[in-house]
């Protein structure tokens, strides 16, 4: 589950921000100015930072510089009343991902949480496929049927994989199943079972990504 944190010093703008949020399943938190939101990032890995611009204290482009450098991999969305172009550009210039106007619908806040969410995962898929070992291991379809059933199944013995995928050549499965443990996808418990390692986990969620962007 994402975890967003909501940083504005409107209660009512904030309390109807965290509903939304909380309604389409996010894990959401509140920071009521600049320095609480620097300090949260601080304690919290979140994956997103809605700030507004204009706070008493530290004000969203003063925390803004220090969230991204603090916590780099955090994507931040800037969120302002006073919309102009010299403030997009400083916004993004710091490290802002994205920029949304209030008032603005509930449409348009959940369009730019989702896209600004999408793209930190593309990015974060390029870096685990774009690793030579990992990708290779991939490029295989039997391989990776291999993790898909692992995924559904949670764990699985090598005998279920030759029946389940219909594979008679077990020489065959023992090598795929070799490859994808020479690259850290897949681990084994005590009873010889496979199962996804932590790494493997980081694969499923890249090509499930990739494939339902391809439906898109």
């Amino acid at each position: 589950m994402d975890k967003i944190l909501v940083v504005d010093d409107d209660r009512d703008m904030q309390g109807n921000i965290l509903e939304i949020l909380e309604k389409a399943d996010f894990q959401v938190f509140s920071a009521d100015n600049g320095e609480e939101a620097v300090k949260a990032t601080k304690e919290h890995n979140f994956d997103l930072v809605l700030l507004d611009l204009i706070m008493p204290g530290m004000g969203g482009m003063e925390a803004l510089p220090i969230i991204k450098r603090e916590c780099p991999g955090t994507k931040v969305i800037m969120i302002t009343a006073f919309s102009t172009i010299d403030n997009a550009v400083e916004a993004m210039r710091k490290g802002a991902d994205d920029y949304i106007t209030k008032p603005f619908k509930i449409n348009e806040l959940m369009m730019a949480v989702k896209k600004t969410l999408e793209e930190a995962k593309f990015q974060e898929c390029k870096a685990v496929l774009g690793m030579d070992e990992t990708f290779n291991s991939l490029a295989n379809s039997i391989r990776r049927e291999v993790l898909f059933l692992i995924h559904s199944e949670g764990k699985v013995k090598f005998m279920d994989i030759c029946r389940k995928l219909e594979i008679e050549d077990h020489t065959k499965v023992n090598f795929h199943l070799k490859v994808l443990k020479d690259a850290n996808l897949l681990k084994q418990d005590e009873r010889k079972c496979y199962l996804l390692s932590k790494a493997g986990r980081k694969a499923i969620d890249c090509l499930q990504l990739i494939k339902a962007s391809s439906w898109q």
